[in-house]
């Protein structure tokens, strides 16, 4: 797993769990820099994903979502896979 700086780390790609499809759907709801996603909520980057795309993606994209601002929020880099209870937790499943 990438291990970048959080500090100095420029692009979406640079982040742990984050390939160049992910990159490219944070960039199209307004999330261009990995600082970008400091303070945001994973579950409304997702809704807001989902509204503009027009379709409902798979819920591990949320679980990546979820891995990539508590990484950027300070966090160890987790696999995407590890918060997947959370996320079930969180929506009631």
């Amino acid at each position: 797993m990438k291990n970048p700086d959080r500090k100095t780390v420029s692009r979406l790609a640079d982040l742990p769990n984050i390939g160049k499809a992910i990159a490219k759907d944070l960039q199209s709801i307004g999330i261009d820099h990995p600082r970008k996603l400091i303070g945001k909520d994973p579950f409304a980057l997702y809704d807001k994903l989902c509204e503009i795309s027009g379709k409902r993606h798979d819920p591990c994209v949320l679980d990546v979502f979820m891995s990539a601002v508590h990484f950027m929020e300070g966090g160890r880099p987790l696999p995407w896979w590890a918060f997947t209870d959370e996320r079930k937790k969180h929506l009631g499943k």
